[in-house]
């Protein structure tokens, strides 16, 4: 492969740097003004507009039904004989690992604890039917549509029309022609950095505390965070050494991250003492999740009774928008050699299928053994008031549960380190105005993007950030984020008809 250092891209590459910057001075410095502010932002876009979010989602999983189905499905990305680079098995489990980072641990462990006292589970039933229902549906089909639509729309910028220039932008060029050489490109190129690293942000803030629990008690170390963010240090040493090895090495961690993955599930299924309580909860939520599907897609609470969507649906709908800056491209970029329909089928049965086995796994444990007595979760987290406490402790009733540290902590550093060397490459490359064939970005611009995803974290653990503050830089980042994937998917469509026509 040919490094190249020229050609660099300053807009997509210095003006990110300072908005990130001065976000971390304000987050550091007035962490209570910047609280309130991003707090009215939020509500602005996630309350007044929320209805926005909701028709983007199931919009976008419709569409990835019709280009599967459809006549696009059948185009396969790069030449008529051209083969898969990945076998079956690395590939998928890059697709799975690229789009997911160690927060599918966290949530997987306390996501219905969240839920347990939403007046919207009241209205809809019990805990048991509801606690994991809620949680399959915002980590089930309508993310996921959002990573493999895009995916087929990369994979086929990048692999039919060999595009070199891997940008946002260049995916809307079918729609806006040459205006995207100018203003309008540039705008949706920065628009599409910023919100890269406003959803890393969101990642590391929300899981690392829990590492950083999960090592205090296996080490029985005092935990803080400078400890945090000593952990961040780690993980970001790992998956740059990782990604400036090329895709060998990406491939290589996303393989051993879904081994210690798949221990750390089997290890609790077969030892946590509730297997079948697991598997037929799992079922049952499942089943439920599917049968009203539509009415959990199109709920907006219009009089604000609970707040349930604007406080939980239209954040992770905005949380998985704001990834598919980087995972997607990833996705396509390794797809070479697979139709359309098998990149959009794949990510369903790699990513969604893996993702719902976590929850289904790791989350029926914990509400089995509050459900059943052996130990009240709830009352444990109102006590403490700490989330990452209460999962600690829900593993500590595990046999040899030191174990399961083990596990969880080499899993969820394997996760970060494999989705956020994908993440880097992507936004690596964002910084060039082109890549020309066999070449790659520069180990350096590789260490910058390496180091910078690493800033606005460590700013919001330093702000002590609640999770409704974490929510709201998702939220926001999202909404310009939505309108630019819907011209990209309008492009793709457009394109794709043209490339049949043929």
């Amino acid at each position: 492969m040919k490094h190249t250092k020229r050609k660099i891209d300053f807009s997509t590459t210095v003006i990110p740097l300072a908005i990130i910057l001065l976000l971390c001075i304000f987050f550091v410095l007035f962490p209570e003004r910047s609280t309130f502010v991003i707090g009215k932002i939020r509500f602005f876009f996630g309350d007044t507009l929320g209805l926005y979010y909701l028709i983007v989602g199931l919009g976008i999983l419709l569409v990835s039904f019709y280009i599967a189905f459809s006549s696009i499905g059948k185009i396969k990305l790069g030449g008529k004989d051209e083969k898969p680079k990945y076998n079956f098995f690395a590939w998928g489990a890059m697709i799975f690992t690229c789009g997911l980072a160690a927060d599918i641990l966290f949530y997987s462990f306390c996501e219905w604890i969240y839920y347990a006292n939403e007046t919207r589970l009241e209205e809809l039933g019990s805990l048991q039917e509801w606690g994991q229902t809620l949680a399959l549906f915002h980590w089930g089909p309508i993310p996921w549509s959002f990573y493999a639509v895009l995916a087929a729309c990369f994979g086929f910028m990048l692999h039919v029309r060999g595009v070199h220039k891997q940008k946002y932008s260049e995916s809307c060029r079918a729609l806006l022609g040459n205006k995207i050489d100018s203003f309008p490109g540039k705008l949706i190129d920065v628009l599409a950095v910023i919100a890269l690293i406003a959803g890393t942000a969101t990642t590391f803030s929300v899981a690392t505390p829990l590492l950083s629990s999960a090592i205090t008690s296996l080490a029985g170390i005092p935990s803080s965070k400078y400890l945090t963010i000593a952990i961040l240090v780690v993980i970001c040493t790992v998956y740059t050494i990782a990604v400036l090895t090329g895709m060998k090495g990406v491939s290589y961690l996303a393989n051993l991250c879904m081994y210690f993955f798949a221990a750390l599930l089997l290890y609790v299924l077969i030892f946590g003492g509730k297997f079948f309580y697991i598997l037929e909860t799992g079922f049952s939520s499942l089943g439920t999740m599917l049968q009203n599907f539509i009415t959990l897609s199109t709920y907006t609470d219009p009089l604000r009774k609970t707040n349930f969507p604007q406080n939980w649906t239209i954040f992770f709908w905005a949380y998985w928008l704001v990834w598919c800056v980087a995972s997607p491209f990833f996705m396509g970029s390794i797809s070479q050699g697979r139709t359309i329909r098998q990149v959009v089928i794949g990510s369903y049965l790699f990513g969604m299928s893996a993702t719902l086995v976590s929850f289904v796994i790791l989350g029926n444990y914990g509400m089995g053994i509050h459900v059943s007595g052996t130990f009240n979760a709830l009352e444990f987290f109102t006590k403490t008031g700490n989330l990452y406490e209460t999962v600690i402790a829900i593993i500590q009733t595990l046999p040899f549960y030191k174990v399961v540290l083990v596990l969880l902590i080499i899993s969820m550093i394997s996760f970060y380190a494999t989705s956020f060397d994908s993440i880097t490459l992507v936004a690596s490359a964002y910084s060039y105005k082109e890549l020309g064939k066999g070449e790659e970005a520069s180990a350096q611009t590789k260490l910058f993007w390496a180091i910078l995803l690493m800033l606005l974290p460590i700013a919001l653990i330093f702000n002590e950030s609640s999770m409704n503050n974490l929510q709201s830089v998702s939220i926001i980042a999202a909404f310009p984020v939505g309108i630019v994937i819907i011209l990209i998917i309008a492009s793709f469509i457009k394109d794709a008809h043209s490339y049949l026509k043929e």
